[in-house]
């Protein structure tokens, strides 16, 4: 194993301990605090039954907090928490761009040559994309957290 493998593996064993943004700000997709809208998603991935509830708020284009709920393998609970890092304060097509670089990368199958400006501690799961049973995994609060930003924007154009 490479020391380059070898970091991007401590950086996802270090995240599936913290697991950064684990606990939802609300219990709904209700704005709240500095907050004009606010996304939920759930997303589930039967192959293997990992899990995940995703809490986007924003203000204005600007993404205010990425919370979540999961229950689920490490790759999946450390890919939540590196989003919920990464999310707050950036605007909202700057993340977008983020999920779609992310998921490019997983779809490599370890071939891409990722962004590290962009992607952040991020581009640790192009390992993962080695191994097609796991990208799922990998991508699962991404998934979510992309719907629950279309939500939230849907919501606003509601008013």
């Amino acid at each position: 194993m490479s020391a380059l493998d070898q970091m991007y593996q401590e950086v996802i064993l270090d995240h599936s301990k913290r697991r950064i943004g684990e606990g939802l700000a609300a219990g709904d997709a209700t704005p709240m605090g500095d907050e004009d809208a606010a996304g939920c998603h759930h997303e589930y991935n039967p192959t293997c039954g990992d899990e995940i509830l995703v809490r986007v708020g924003l203000n204005g284009d600007t993404v205010t907090s990425l919370t979540w709920q999961g229950d689920g393998c490490s790759i999946s609970m450390a890919a939540a928490s590196v989003l919920s890092e990464m999310a707050p304060g950036a605007d909202v097509s700057t993340l977008l761009t983020q999920i779609e670089a992310y998921r490019e990368m997983l779809r490599s199958r370890g071939a891409a040559e990722p962004d590290e400006e962009l992607l952040g501690d991020a581009v640790a799961f192009l390992g993962v994309s080695r191994f097609v049973a796991r990208v799922k995994c990998a991508a699962l609060a991404w998934v979510a957290t992309e719907a629950a930003l279309r939500q939230a924007a849907a919501g606003r154009t509601e008013d």
